[in-house]
């Protein structure tokens, strides 16, 4: 086995194959990351019991092959190498890389001990890119974090003809985020849940990837876009159904200005320590506001905003700073909208434009006010 290949080719296709490797795995050879060298150019390949990805990248094939190297090794020496090109080989038990006058030896692992890829499942249809990048990163700050709890710790997907949705919840918050999906039938469906930790991966790597196909079976989801192919064990389970929980019966509805709203919540929320909370009292009238507030006895903070306020008096709520940030920085608008219940309730952040159904909701339960 010999190629050539350009030091930033080679990088990007192992440092993207090595995302799926185990952190530590009784079986050493999933350590690995097999190099298969042919006509076409090169392709890197990883796995784990979860996931599984193979990256295909154009290098120059002098002796076709495969070999088998430590993974995260190798990323190691590609990070380090000087720009240009780079030429590997294997030379009898050792996989050799050399460029830009620096050269590195590795040791190879035994090929016949290492699994097969799993194949794609069915293809189900295609997805914008950078649409979905951005809908994973929306829902995926609600996912869970307990593992005593696995199911909290994906994220749903679900298609429906031609809309996909994606959607995540801890219990105390829940997110979910349409976008149109092109279906390969019209009447595709598919509700499955994938660990968020590997798909929050899988998006951060696209990229400009323009469209991504989508694959699902029963026991695993496919993704496969601009030469790279990654499989993912799914989670059993399912989430609660959203419909019911965020239907909320003549809220009152608080409009403002998103991102000076960040940095009043950043702000206030220095001061609230050990998950005290951020409380918001909203004023109507003619010079309707929010007043921010949060910490105890002497060390406090407040900052009062421009809010406008429909179907109420007035009303005091209270989050959790961090997931009302997290919920906020979700959003990308000029403005949100908030749907609220009043004081330890459910209420509902959306974008500002107020029209038709929205496609990206983030609900919260708000909590019981501090004594300020």
């Amino acid at each position: 086995m010999e190629f050539r290949i350009e030091r930033g080719a080679l990088t990007d296709a192992v440092s993207r194959a090595a995302r799926v490797l185990p952190a530590r795995s009784p079986v050493p050879v999933l350590g690995g990351l097999l190099l298969d060298a042919g006509p076409g150019g090169l392709s890197v390949s990883g796995l784990d019991f979860e996931a599984s990805a193979r990256i295909e990248t154009v290098a120059d094939t002098l002796r076709a092959g495969k070999v088998l190297v430590m993974g995260r090794r190798l990323l190691d020496i590609c990070k380090v190498l000087p720009e240009g090109p780079v030429e590997c080989a294997v030379e009898g038990s050792r996989f050799t890389v050399a460029g830009g006058g620096s050269r590195f030896g590795l040791s190879v692992l035994p090929l016949d001990d290492y699994p097969a890829l799993p194949p794609l499942p069915e293809l189900r249809g295609t997805v914008d890119a950078a649409e979905f990048a951005s809908a994973v990163g929306d829902v995926a700050v609600a996912a869970g974090r307990d593992d005593t709890l696995p199911a909290l710790t994906g994220i749903g997907l679900g298609l429906d003809g031609s809309t996909m949705t994606l959607a995540a919840t801890d219990r105390y918050r829940f997110a979910v985020r349409t976008l149109p999906f092109a279906g390969k039938a019209p009447d595709v469906t598919a509700d499955v849940l994938v660990p968020a930790r590997r798909l929050t991966e899988i998006a951060r790597s696209l990229g400009g990837a323009g469209q991504v196909s989508v694959a699902v079976d029963a026991g695993s989801i496919g993704f496969e876009y601009a030469g790279t192919r990654t499989t993912v064990r799914l989670l059993d389970g399912r989430l609660p159904r959203h419909d019911k929980l965020f239907a909320l019966s003549d809220p009152a509805v608080a409009v403002l200005d998103r991102e000076p709203l960040v940095d009043a919540v950043r702000r206030v929320s220095v001061v609230a320590d050990g998950g005290s909370p951020l409380q918001m009292t909203f004023t109507p009238g003619p010079d309707a506001s929010v007043l921010l507030q949060a910490g105890f006895e002497d060390d406090v903070a407040s900052q009062r905003l421009p809010a406008a306020l429909e179907g109420a008096a007035g009303m005091t709520v209270a989050f959790n700073p961090a997931y009302l940030m997290d919920a906020l920085s979700s959003f990308a608008g000029a403005r949100v909208r908030m749907r609220l219940m009043g004081p330890g309730q459910r209420a509902m952040i959306t974008g500002g434009e107020g029209t038709g159904t929205p496609t990206h909701q983030h609900l919260l339960m708000s909590v019981k006010p501090a004594m300020l």
